[in-house]
């Protein structure tokens, strides 16, 4: 009889046990809520009674009888360079960085690199702080110090500048003196670097909504509500608009009016998704990203259906670089690894000596990517032989203009001319 009744005891234990685990699966089974949200529950824009700067800031002429006057250098508007994110400027042949030719210490945490426009550089910093520096010269040309940290890029829209913040704020700001002209608060952190198109800014919340909003006065436009944390930075092809989230999902919408073309949910293994810190970034054929476990991942850009996928050796945050049918990712298990676009073929892979957090960038023939550990080096596209390394950087390590690199260095901000720079 007492044998029975642990016999009994064992398989009422195994059931509980078996109903425990469908229970979880159907739970870790089941997706996140989504859809355009009208109600915009916990965001208010700013009032001009709230000290805003309400003057009209002159727009750049779009339209006259004389063809309109070309910026003396290429412009770096986003983070990522371009609205897809690729990270890359294949057209730009510097060579190797050869000599600086200034060095400036902003004195705080740069995680995200500037981004530059008309002879200025824009650049936030972890504790608050946009600059504004004087890309010839090093010097600071303004200085803007704002509640919550920045882990962002700061987008320029034309006069202005969007700023975005753990406070859970994004910001208008004047581009000429960084005053501020709106102020939009959402309900999460921000931590996703906007991009413009037009008049309109896209960003990213910590409360699962991709919102499009009017850089002229901050009017919300759409918001889409993803159902889950958004830490990644929205990429756009034409009136395409993708992102990534920590559900697992990557969601792609109409810019126009943020109507959904498709999703998709990515499997870790059996019972849980993947989650994504990495941004997407794209070609227009095939999408780009990388989950936090590791997995790179590309889908069809126009079904979102998974073309190949690649499972890294340890941790991934890192956005992929596109750059001559190949995407350049690095990883926590210490490797710079370039794949084939189309199907995921490694084509090298190469030890640096650190773990990689933050994406590559692409400038000419050279791929260049920082490690925690304090370390940049530079590569060769076409086969992954490290020929330059800088002891200093640790984020993501930089941009290139017509030029000159700039190299963001943790807190060090570094103008180099490269062997085939053009002399003055």
């Amino acid at each position: 009889m007492r044998r029975k009744w642990i016999v009994l005891g064992f398989v009422l234990v195994a059931l509980v046990l078996a109903g425990a685990a469908v229970a979880a699966y159907l739970r870790m089974t089941d997706t996140p809520s989504s859809g355009i949200d009208t109600e915009l529950q916990g965001v208010s824009v700013m009032t001009a009674t709230e000290e805003v700067v309400t003057e009209e800031v002159p727009e750049e002429p779009t339209t006259t009888t004389e063809e309109p006057e070309e910026p003396a250098e290429t412009c770096w508007e986003f983070f990522g360079g371009n609205p897809q994110r690729s990270l890359a400027r294949e057209e730009i042949d510097l060579g190797k960085p050869a000599r600086s030719v200034w060095a400036r210490g902003l004195g705080d945490l740069m995680e995200y690199p500037p981004t530059f426009c008309d002879g200025t550089l824009y650049v936030n910093l972890e504790h608050g702080r946009t600059l504004a520096v004087d890309a010839e010269t090093g010097e600071v040309l303004w200085s803007r110090k704002d509640k919550g940290l920045k882990a962002s890029s700061p987008a320029i829209a034309g006069p202005r500048l969007v700023v975005s913040s753990h406070d859970g704020t994004v910001s208008g700001l004047r581009r000429d003196n960084g005053k501020l002209l709106w102020r939009i608060r959402t309900a999460g952190k921000v931590e996703s670097s906007p991009v413009v198109i037009d008049d309109t800014a896209y960003f990213g919340s910590t409360d699962g909504r991709l919102f499009a909003v009017n850089v002229r006065s901050g009017a919300i436009r759409w918001a889409y509500d993803t159902g889950g944390r958004i830490n990644a930075s929205p990429s756009v092809w034409g009136n395409r608009i993708c992102i990534s989230t920590y559900a697992g999902s990557i969601f792609c919408l109409r810019r126009s009016d943020g109507d959904k073309l498709w999703s998709t949910y990515v499997k870790r293994d059996i019972l849980r998704y993947e989650s994504f810190y990495a941004s997407p970034s794209t070609d227009g054929r095939r999408l780009y990203t990388t989950s936090r476990a590791g997995k790179i991942v590309a889908l069809n850009a126009q079904t979102g259906n998974v073309v190949w996928t690649y499972q890294m050796n340890d941790l991934g945050y890192a956005t992929p670089a596109i750059a001559g049918r190949r995407i350049f990712v690095g990883g926590f298990d210490g490797y710079l690894r370039a794949f084939r676009s189309s199907d995921g073929l490694v084509l090298w892979s190469t030890r640096v000596a650190g773990r990689v957090l933050a994406p590559a960038f692409v400038v000419g023939d050279l791929v260049f990517v920082s490690t925690l550990e304090g370390r940049t080096y530079g590569m060769r596209t076409g086969d992954g032989k490290i020929v330059w390394r800088f002891k200093g950087g640790k984020y993501s390590p930089g941009i290139a203009t017509d030029r000159r690199y700039y190299f963001s260095l943790n807190g060090l901000l570094v103008a180099f001319e490269g062997e085939r720079s053009p002399r003055d």
